[in-house]
């Protein structure tokens, strides 16, 4: 029996320092030229020093055995479970500790002289996770057999691997002329497949964008400003995609993976909708405009006038939304709990709207129009009215207008002019020019709180008219009439006072939350002398015409900068 001492001469001698010497008909280059070396290691392969037992293994082995290929340990991915960059690092480190502690083992059993004769052994790592399983055989020694498909077999049920083997691996490795000293993926397990949540597609946009488009002739063409889904009834308004079920994985030891199944979704179902038959659709159950409010899809009722509103339809109070053709006749009153979209002119009446109103024609007030909106109003032109929005106004000209805006008041198509009257906004005035050039007195007020005060006026109004009617009533002669109609009016003054007081005191405490605090600004091209500038307390009265001017209160003063 050769001594063991040989191998170790032999391993210093194909792993030590001494560069081997190539061929003679390969030496092209200069005598003093050093030996590269052997490669680097791949990014996934086990890095073997010179004294590590797999490679005093190998050399123990080579001296036997012909063309014997060098040790070479490679971490394969398995087919679609790739490895990322940390899980290759902590298999790396599992595989370095597992390698040396089999291969010490083998090596300390030739080093005793305890065996001569060894078959050949066949080693299985299995991943942390147990989704892979790599196989190392060590080659016979002395008498010993080879490596056989009943030694895979066996090595593969010892470490309890019996789920997505690769069988043809293990039929062809016996066979292999590098079947020795390389690691080889021999079972890979399964991915769990989660579950994908169910979801609605909507067929009607939940968010209706409120913008207007100015053309590159500066004006914008309100008649496109429809705020309406229209639907009929059985239109569908939503789809649901239901969820699919969680597939479950497997690992190499036959061990399953749970997986989640998909979360169902729910149809957003509000008034006036229902669910179809088969529970996959959200249907109009009416006529009428859809939209999203909160939380669910509803089907507001739509109002169709075609023409005017004049003697022919008489005022209109409507639990929902109206699209008005023509134009809105003088006297008239229109209140609408949702969008008021207006095809004409709006002339000396009164428009509530519960959302936005639009107005493609434009305002002519005659002094006695009364315009309030719950958000929005857009409109081509406001002429001698009084106007009450609660988000923002936009329009081309605003001409002897009182505007009460808790957003902002945009006049910058068209024309772009404010003139005369008083426009209020909490947040910002921006406007082509402001005033004229005849001087006509124009008040901007900007900051506090707008639309509170205008109601407190009302309330006010309507009070003083209360007061003056009941002092007409009180002239007339006694009668059972007169009694009558003297309770019923001191029931609403007695309303209207408390109602008044209420809101008094709600603002003092608003003002006293805000801390008289004023962040309003007016953005102006021009402003014409006349024009005045009002900040709380705080007004400033232009004597000269200004140009590209932004007016601000800074430190308690008015600023024009």
């Amino acid at each position: 029996m050769i001594p063991i001492a040989f191998y170790r001469t032999l391993l210093s001698r194909l792993f030590g320092d001494e560069p081997e010497k190539e061929p003679q008909e390969a030496q092209e280059e200069t005598p003093q030229q050093q030996d590269p070396g052997p490669p680097p290691p791949a990014p996934r392969e086990l890095t073997l020093s010179q004294d590590h037992p797999v490679c005093q293994l190998w050399s123990i082995h080579a001296f036997t055995a012909k063309r014997l290929p060098q040790p070479r340990l490679c971490l394969t991915d398995p087919p679609d479970l790739p490895l990322d960059d940390q899980e290759a690092e902590k298999e790396l480190a599992r595989l370095q500790s597992a390698v040396t502690d089999s291969a010490g083992r083998r090596l300390a059993l030739l080093d005793s002289g305890r065996a001569s004769d060894l078959d050949a052994q066949a080693v299985v790592f299995t991943a942390a996770g147990g989704m892979a399983a790599w196989l190392l055989v060590y080659p016979p020694a002395g008498q010993g057999a080879e490596v056989s498909r009943e030694m895979l077999d066996r090595a593969l049920k010892e470490s309890k691997v019996s789920w997505g083997v690769d069988e043809a691996l293990l039929e062809s490795l016996p066979q292999d002329p590098e079947r020795y000293f390389h690691l080889f993926l021999c079972a890979w397990g399964k991915r769990a497949v989660q579950g994908v949540d169910g979801r609605v597609v909507d067929l009607f946009p939940r968010v209706l964008e409120r913008s207007i488009t100015v053309d590159e002739n500066n004006r914008v063409d309100y008649t496109t400003l429809n705020f309406f889904q229209n639907v009929t009834q059985g239109d569908v308004i939503c789809k649901l995609i239901p969820p699919t079920e969680g597939v479950e994985g497997r690992t190499v030891t036959d061990q399953p993976i749970p997986a989640r199944d998909g979360k169902k979704a729910t149809l957003p179902k509000g008034r006036h909708t229902e669910i179809s038959e088969d529970g996959m659709s959200l249907l109009a159950s009416s006529s009428g405009h859809v939209e999203f409010s909160g939380r669910a899809f509803q089907v507001k009722p739509l109002l169709d006038i075609p023409a005017n509103v004049d003697f022919s339809t008489g005022d209109i109070n409507f639990l929902g939304d109206v699209c008005i053709h023509g134009d809105i006749c003088s006297g008239f009153t229109v209140r609408g709990i949702g969008h008021i979209t207006v095809g004409g002119v709006v002339e000396a009446c009164t428009v509530e709207a519960g959302g936005d109103l639009v107005v493609s024609g434009g305002v002519q007030g005659d002094n006695q129009a009364v315009i309030r909106a719950q958000r929005n109003i857009f409109a081509k032109f406001i002429e001698n009215s009084c106007v009450y929005v609660k988000d923002s106004l936009h329009a081309d000209c605003l001409i002897n207008c009182d505007v009460y805006c808790d957003g902002e008041v945009q006049v910058r198509s068209g024309r772009g002019c404010i003139m005369g009257g008083r426009v209020w906004a909490a947040k910002l005035v921006s406007a082509q020019s402001v005033g004229s050039q005849s001087e006509c007195k124009t008040a901007i007020a900007l900051g506090g709180l707008p639309c509170t005060n205008f109601e407190r006026e009302a309330v006010a109004q309507e009070l003083r008219e209360l007061e003056i009617e009941m002092e007409k009533l009180e002239a007339q002669l006694d009668s059972p009439v007169k009694a009558s109609l003297l309770g019923k009016l001191r029931m609403k003054l007695s309303v209207s006072e408390l109602k008044l007081r209420q809101m008094e005191d709600d603002l003092m405490d608003i003002k006293l939350e805000l801390n008289e605090k004023n962040d309003g600004r007016l953005e102006c091209g021009i402003a014409y002398p006349g024009t005045e500038l009002t900040f709380g307390d705080e007004v400033l009265r232009l004597r000269q015409e200004s140009r590209q001017c932004i007016a601000k209160l800074l430190y308690g003063e008015i600023v024009l900068m």
